[in-house]
């Protein structure tokens, strides 16, 4: 397993593991802080952008959340149940993967969240980040 990066670099002042784990933290905001922040480090960049990315998704996944569980709503207590169950795992299925995210970054791993991180390096690489047509 390769070393962590610790020493600090970029214009944060930071270790970029450190600053790559806190993009995570209040995801998008803080994706947008170190993305802003920092000019230099491309680690920290990676963690920052996708964190942006994960931010968006998530806000995506809990509006179409909220529509269905009004659809849900009904039929009555199986549609209250359903939607309640959908809401619980996706919302502890989110929790994870912010921790796991967080826990990669402080370990200097760039691991990409399947569909959005191809898209963050794509973005940063200066090519287009929309999905390709089919």
């Amino acid at each position: 397993m390769p070393e962590a990066p610790t020493a600090p670099q970029g214009t944060t002042g930071l270790a970029p593991n450190v600053a790559g784990a806190l993009s995570y933290l209040l995801m998008p905001i803080t994706g947008i802080l170190f993305f802003v922040l920092e000019k230099e480090d491309r680690f920290v960049r990676f963690h920052a952008a996708q964190s942006i990315g994960v931010g968006i998704a998530f806000f995506a996944v809990n509006v179409v959340l909220m529509v269905l569980g009004s659809v849900l709503a009904v039929i009555p207590i199986l549609g209250w149940l359903v939607g309640l169950a959908l809401t619980m795992v996706v919302g502890l299925g989110g929790f994870c993967l912010w921790l796991y995210l967080m826990y990669r970054a402080y370990q200097g791993d760039e691991w990409e969240v399947p569909l959005v991180g191809p898209q963050v390096r794509r973005y940063l690489a200066g090519g287009t980040a929309v999905m390709p047509r089919r």
